[in-house]
């Protein structure tokens, strides 16, 4: 007889995505069982930076400083270099200070950092290990499930005993990458661009490079030729490791006739620098999101509902971004204080955000094709050097979105969300590298210090907060009844700061356990009704025309 496992929460794929969403759900009190066919070890790193935002979420699950010191050197210059060859001609240079120079950006607690996924997974592996909540189980392989009223039905395999189980859930959460499974088998398509080029990834190690090559401290090298950018040098752990990305076309991707060793010879500009090849592999850049995040009782994040350019590095960081709205959600719906609307929301929120930020990462990629003329790159003497000048500094000015993405990674937010209250004031620009801080509702709450030493971002996480700028006498309280009768974690913060107050615009600020703005107002006249808005227990009447 099949040996049968219940559980609240069965998340299908323990990748970083995968990882965190058991995480954040076991942070907020909801026990689940994350599968993963693989055992869980990383041969060729994809993920590189970690942004700020993501920071920010780290820092609220409680191992963000494990992540800040995991290995990547702090003295080390994040300096951008566009080449024909790391030994060649330097057609422009982008210096950027190393993490320790750099100053924590304005609207944020936290540097961006970088942490490669072969440092960054086993991280999340073991603090998800430590959890009693998650029931975490690698060569775990989906094989089949069914949606029923009342719930998931999966078959799983144990890839090393050859067991068979059966998981019964209340819900599945497929986080199994960009050939999702789950999403392939709900029938939900994909929709964008399929192809914007190939591209083949080649890790290598060689300890030697910065020192033969003396180009100095490099987080990137874009590589230029007479054909036009042909590729880029990604540093991974700061020391010996390099990832080198060839693009270009489907002759260049045909793995059986591919010379890594010749295109790192290229990039390098010598052939009597040692190194050594550690995988290959082979992918397609694509701009895709899926039509739908849900159906019935199965949703999808990450890769699963989302496919973008790893050029800015928003990718994984838009899946997490993901986790941290459906986690909570999730968690009121188990609950039983999430109304019916409250999942439902996950989509209308999340999808618009990876349209645009794979738009972005499209973006950022063509502003690497040079635009002009680049078949005289090597010409040597004045003529030469002219063209080199007028490449280099177009790539230089033209990349700048990339490495310098504040709007995108904190300036996101719910426009049109049916479980935020607009209050009726115009939105900020939605812009790349721009950040504006601002409380209206569907935004980030923005990071302030408090008198403590404390972000106010620390009060945020498992429940609604209301801050209490010095409102009414009795307007908090109507809202800690109204939260009270619907079964709502709600906690009141009194915050006496003017600066902090003139920031949030408002005297109440209602704010989402993922820390963004649900409502903001003077009186509690409508206090129940806002409440049962958030909770997605009652509709907005823009939601429902939208």
């Amino acid at each position: 007889m099949t040996q049968e496992i219940t559980t609240p929460v069965l998340i299908v794929g323990a990748g970083p995505v995968g990882l965190t969403m058991a995480i954040d759900l076991a942070y907020n009190g909801i026990d689940c069982m994350l599968i993963e066919k693989t055992d869980g070890h990383i041969d060729h790193p994809k993920i590189g930076t970690i942004v700020t935002r993501t920071m920010e979420f780290f820092r609220r699950w409680g191992f963000v400083e494990q992540v800040r010191t995991s290995g990547f050197p702090d003295d080390y210059k994040l300096s951008i270099v566009f080449c024909t060859a790391l030994t060649g001609h330097q057609l422009e240079r982008d210096d950027y200070p190393s993490t320790a120079e750099s100053p924590i950006p304005e609207g944020t607690p936290h540097k961006r950092q970088r942490c490669p996924q072969m440092w960054l997974d086993p991280i999340l592996q073991r603090f998800a290990g430590e959890q009693p909540a998650i029931d975490l189980r690698f060569q775990h392989t989906l094989e089949s499930f069914t949606d029923t009223d009342g719930g998931v039905s999966a078959t799983v395999r144990d890839e090393k005993t050859g067991e068979v189980v059966t998981v019964k859930a209340k819900y599945m959460i497929g986080c199994d990458g960009a050939l999702s499974m789950v999403r392939t088998d709900l029938g939900i398509p994909m929709i964008g661009k399929t192809k914007i080029n190939y591209s083949i990834g080649i890790l290598f190690r060689c300890p030697d490079l910065l020192e033969m090559t003396q180009i100095g401290d490099i987080e990137r090298c874009i590589l230029v030729g007479p054909e036009g950018t042909w590729g880029n040098l990604t540093v991974i752990d700061g020391s010996k490791l390099w990832r080198l990305t060839v693009f270009g076309s489907e002759e260049r991707f045909d793995i059986q006739n591919f010379d890594s060793e010749g295109w790192i010879k290229r990039a390098l500009g010598r052939d009597d620098i040692p190194f050594e090849v550690i995988t290959i592999v082979p992918w397609r850049r694509t701009e895709l999101v899926a039509e739908n995040y849900k159906k019935g009782h199965v949703l999808i994040a990450g890769d699963a509902a989302h496919t973008m350019s790893p050029t800015g590095g928003m990718g994984v960081n838009t899946g997490f971004g993901d986790v941290v709205d459906l986690g909570w959600k999730m968690a009121g719906t188990l609950k039983g204080w999430g109304g019916d609307h409250l999942l439902e929301s996950y989509e209308a929120e999340r999808r618009p955000i990876a349209v645009r930020n794979a738009a972005f990462s499209t973006h950022n990629f063509k502003t690497w094709n040079v635009p002009v003329d680049t078949s005289g790159i090597n010409t040597p003497g004045e003529e030469g050097d002219r063209l080199r000048k007028e490449i280099g500094h177009a790539l230089k000015e033209n990349t700048r979105s990339d490495w310098q993405s504040w709007g995108i990674q904190l300036g996101y937010r719910y426009e049109n969300s049916p479980i935020c209250v607009p209050d009726g004031t115009p939105a900020t620009p939605d812009e790349y590298t721009t950040y504006i801080p601002t409380a209206r509702p569907g935004h980030r709450a923005p990071h302030a210090w408090l008198s403590d030493g404390r972000t106010i971002l620390d009060l945020y996480g498992r429940d609604f907060v209301l801050l209490d700028f010095g409102a009414q006498a009795d307007a908090a309280s109507a809202f800690v009844a109204a939260a009270d009768k619907a079964g709502v974690p709600l906690r009141v913060e009194a915050i006496a700061d003017a600066e902090i107050a003139k920031l949030y615009e408002q005297p109440l600020v209602l704010v989402r356990p993922d820390g963004h703005v649900a409502w903001r107002g003077k009186d509690a006249s409508d206090a129940a009704w806002v409440i049962d808005v958030a909770r997605g227990a009652a509709m907005l009447e823009q939601a429902l025309t939208a």
